[in-house]
């Protein structure tokens, strides 16, 4: 893992990521924010040796280096997914390749089915814990002494002096944000309405096939998280309707502004 870790880095200090202290990873239809940044430059993950690369519709698999507000920024235009076969480890490498850059602090995005019968298709959520319910880890194995300890803290993960100060941000700028807990199923299939009962019962306000092994090896790491998800569906049972990904990449496609403001407001003020 360490020799893919340093392939990736040495390709992307070549195009001037070392000097990023921000990242960016960008979930299902979320995308395209990375054509916000300046001076873009691009390594794909196929051109990195041993790197992975995601089939998912809507993810493009490349770094995107760029300048936003005077500032670095390295973004991750699609991410990989436990449920392509790829071990919890694995989903862990772009998060380390950012750590061996200089990151300090991390904007993880997903699309998420709505568990909170309050929210709607297009609510913004910050997430301010999860609930791991994948069946597996990211740092099940040997510890890489180098990123942090074997046994580390998981009790904020979600940085909360970050959450309280973008929720601020989020008021005075007329951004509505709600804030609640994720929880990863596996996946591919879509949850059952069973399934998201049991969800609602546990302490979960959405549900999603991704980003929680990405948050733990930054907390392992030491990097600050912030967690944004677009509900871009109500979760299996809510309503009387199949689910789909095509729903998810239209209504992440239909809030476009609202995310690309929200995530200005944090890389502009926030980070």
């Amino acid at each position: 893992m360490l020799e893919i870790i340093n392939a990736a880095v040495k390709q992307l200090t070549a195009v001037g990521a070392d000097k990023a202290k921000i990242g960016l990873i960008l979930g299902s239809g979320l995308g395209d924010y990375a054509e916000c940044l300046e001076n873009k430059r691009f390594v794909n993950y196929a051109d990195i040796k041993g790197y992975p690369v995601s089939e998912v519709h809507g993810h493009k698999n490349r770094f995107v280096v760029g300048e936003l507000y005077g500032k670095t920024v390295i973004a991750m235009q699609g991410r990989f997914h436990y449920y392509e076969g790829y071990p919890q480890n694995v989903l862990s490498l772009g998060v380390r390749t950012m750590k061996m850059l200089g990151v300090e602090k991390l904007l993880v995005t997903n699309a998420a089915g709505g568990v909170n019968l309050g929210y709607k298709s297009g609510t913004l959520m910050l997430i301010s814990d999860h609930i791991n319910l994948s069946g597996s880890n990211p740092l099940i194995g040997k510890n890489l002494d180098q990123f942090g300890p074997r046994f580390p803290d998981q009790s904020n993960v979600y940085d909360k002096a970050l959450r309280t100060q973008l929720k601020k941000l989020a008021a005075d700028n007329d951004v509505e944000l709600e804030e609640g807990v994720y929880l990863m199923m596996s996946g591919p299939c879509y949850e059952t309405p069973a399934e998201i009962r049991m969800a609602r019962t546990i302490g979960a306000d959405a549900v999603g096939m991704s980003t929680i092994p990405e948050t733990m090896v930054a907390a392992h790491c030491g990097i600050k998280v912030v967690g944004i998800s677009l509900i871009t569906n109500m979760a299996a049972g809510v309503l009387d309707q199949p689910l789909s990904h095509e729903e998810v990449n239209e209504t992440a496609a239909a809030s476009a502004i609202r995310f690309t403001n929200l995530v200005n407001l944090i890389l502009e003020k926030l980070f």
